[in-house]
């Protein structure tokens, strides 16, 4: 009894300890989430605030520069021929027509001509107060300065920016001012709706300028932490600081984010400060999903651990009987191994007995072919034979005669027979040999060749004309002289053979090398029967008594070719008869100066 209630206690105590464990886990987990938040928030801030700097100078260099081309048109006018001889004078026809051409031209609301009392004297419009003397910009023109501001231009438009340029004399007094009035309804108007939102606030803090309509004329007074406009209570605002950055949470309509950066940018040239809203959404959810990973992976670490830690007793009571069962199977494995091993071996064996058959089948057809071709070798080897015999006798008989000039032409005639009987010895020789070497590269025309000139005799007897042209170059390839011979031996002879009833016996080889090397070998028989099995071992279609040989010709040639890394396939023509294709890989020309040393 006492023993249970001791492990009750233990058990109790272990699951206490692993529930502080978890709890301890936990709010470690939770630490680390918040720190990564901050991290990951502060910095989303730092990266959009470099974009919203380049954002906001883009916009101030932008208004700057448009501002500044009717700066520059107020000097240009001040400097004018017609606006210097006329300031004093009290007729301003000139003067207006030229006023309201550059006015048209520049796009300018209004561009008028003060004296130097402040009092207008002429205008493009027309319309323009007649005193301006309390006007600042104006006030610093007179003075010698150009002078520039913002304010209403009643009756033209409640958003106006004035530049002011001294008129001199020819003594270098001031004698009036050019001013030019720039509606800023047609700046900005552009830019409504890009993004972010921009606007540009004058000394009052009162936005003059700005992309999202809603913004204008608003002002955050000094005082105060929310954005109030000239009459009426102020929108939703707070503003708080995140680090460096400051926040401003706005409650503005569908085209102000409800929670943005704000940063401003000191614009002195013209007198007021650029700023931006730049919403924070972006990198608040990025730090939100950057936090959510952290927790996710210390929670799924944590769990493992968990796991591992509740496994481990399992396991090692598991360890024992596995331990055994492995012994056990380990046993088992050796003797399937030995039976592998043993199977391997007669693999192999069985494998080599395959290839030395595969060669054996391969010198007999070679064989065969010669036996089919005896008859004509001996009547190619008997005809030199019987010449060399009458050109000896005869050599003898002009030799008795005491014509030697006779004689040795006739010995001339004898040596070239003996030429010609040991070119084919030597091919009949080559033909038959076993090759045992690797694929190398051969030259495909000499391969032909030799094929031809053995066959020549059986085509001579079946009366087959040859319609053959030699390529103009070497063409090498990859495989093995004889056994590529062997090849076109068997393809020419089985053509020969086909046409053997046909009228008309025409064999024509075809060399292409234009996309790939092929030699086609079409005859004017009777076609294939069965052109999808024409490859197959033992099948032919010739008839018993026929020299028929067993039907292993074109599978041998199909290994042949499949060895050498090429293709070969047979079919019928439109206009009658077979055309075997036989398509090989291209080699690079054998090092001559290897080959003569060898």
């Amino acid at each position: 009894m006492q023993g249970g209630m001791c492990n009750l206690g233990c058990m109790k105590s272990g699951v206490q300890q692993r529930l502080a464990l978890v709890l301890a886990f936990l709010g470690v987990v939770t630490l680390l989430t918040g720190v990564v938040w901050r991290y990951a928030y502060t910095q989303g801030l730092d990266q959009l605030a470099a974009r919203g700097e380049a954002d906001l100078a883009l916009a101030s260099d932008r208004l700057v520069g448009q501002l500044q081309r009717y700066r520059d048109l107020a000097v240009l006018m001040a400097n004018h021929p017609t606006v210097v001889q006329t300031s004093g004078a009290t007729d301003f026809s000139g003067v207006s027509d030229l006023l309201r051409e550059v006015a048209d031209k520049s796009a300018a609301l209004d561009v008028l001509v003060v004296n130097r009392t402040g009092r207008v004297t002429t205008s493009a419009s027309g319309a323009a107060p007649a005193d301006l003397r309390r006007y600042p910009h104006v006030q610093r023109a007179l003075r010698g300065a150009l002078g520039w501001g913002h304010g209403p231009a009643e009756p033209l438009t409640q958003r106006a920016y004035y530049h002011a340029a001294p008129v001199f004399d020819g003594a270098g007094k001031v004698q009036g001012a050019v001013v030019v009035i720039t509606d800023l309804n047609g700046i900005d108007y552009n830019w409504r709706g890009t993004n972010p939102a921009a606007f540009f606030t004058d000394a009052r803090g009162e936005v003059y300028i700005s992309n999202r309509s809603e913004l204008l004329f608003w002002r955050r007074p000094a005082d105060s932490a929310g954005l109030i406009p000239p009459a009426g209570e102020a929108p939703p605002f707070a503003a708080m600081m995140e680090g460096p950055h400051e926040i401003w949470q706005l409650g503005w309509g569908p085209y102000l984010p409800q929670e943005a950066l704000h940063l401003t940018r000191d614009l002195p040239v013209i007198g007021m400060t650029g700023e931006v809203l730049l919403d924070v959404r972006q990198p608040r959810a990025l730090a939100f999903a950057q936090a959510a990973a952290v927790a996710a992976l210390c929670l799924a670490f944590g769990s493992l651990l968990f796991l591992a830690a509740e496994r481990r007793r399992t396991l090692a009571a598991a360890n024992v009987t596995l331990e055994r069962r492995v012994a056990d199977r380990t046993q088992a494995l050796r003797e399937t191994n030995a039976k592998l091993v043993a199977e391997a071996e007669e693999r192999e064996e069985a494998q080599a007995a395959l290839r030395r058959a595969q060669d054996d089948l391969v010198q007999a057809g070679k064989l065969s072919a010669l036996g089919q071709m005896s008859a004509g070798i001996s009547h190619e080897l008997n005809q030199p034979l019987m010449a060399i015999r009458s050109y000896a006798d005869n050599a003898a008989q002009f030799l008795e005669r005491d014509r030697p000039g006779r004689a040795g032409e006739n010995l001339s005639r004898i040596s070239q027979m003996t030429q010609r009987m040991g070119r084919i010895i030597q091919n009949l020789r080559a033909f038959a040999r076993q090759e045992n070497l690797a694929a190398t590269s051969v030259e495909l025309g000499a391969v032909l060749g030799t094929a031809i000139e053995l066959t020549r005799t059986a085509r001579k007897a079946a009366d087959v004309t040859l319609d053959f042209e030699p390529a103009d170059q070497n063409i090498w390839v990859n495989g093995g002289e004889v056994r590529l011979g062997q090849v076109f031996i068997n393809l020419i002879t089985n053509a020969v053979d086909a046409m053997a009833d046909r009228p008309e016996r025409v064999l024509r080889i075809e060399i292409e090398t234009e996309k790939q090397i092929t030699v086609r070998f079409s005859d004017t028989g009777p076609g294939i029967e069965m052109p999808d099995k024409v490859f197959d071992p033992f099948y032919t279609t010739k008839d018993v008594g026929q020299n028929s040989g067993m039907g292993l010709g074109l599978s041998i040639s199909y290994g042949i070719v499949q060895s050498c890394g090429g293709q070969i396939k047979g079919s019928n023509l439109a206009s009658g008869g077979a055309v075997f294709t036989v398509t090989l890989e291209p080699a690079m020309a054998p090092n001559t100066t290897q080959e003569a040393a060898e």
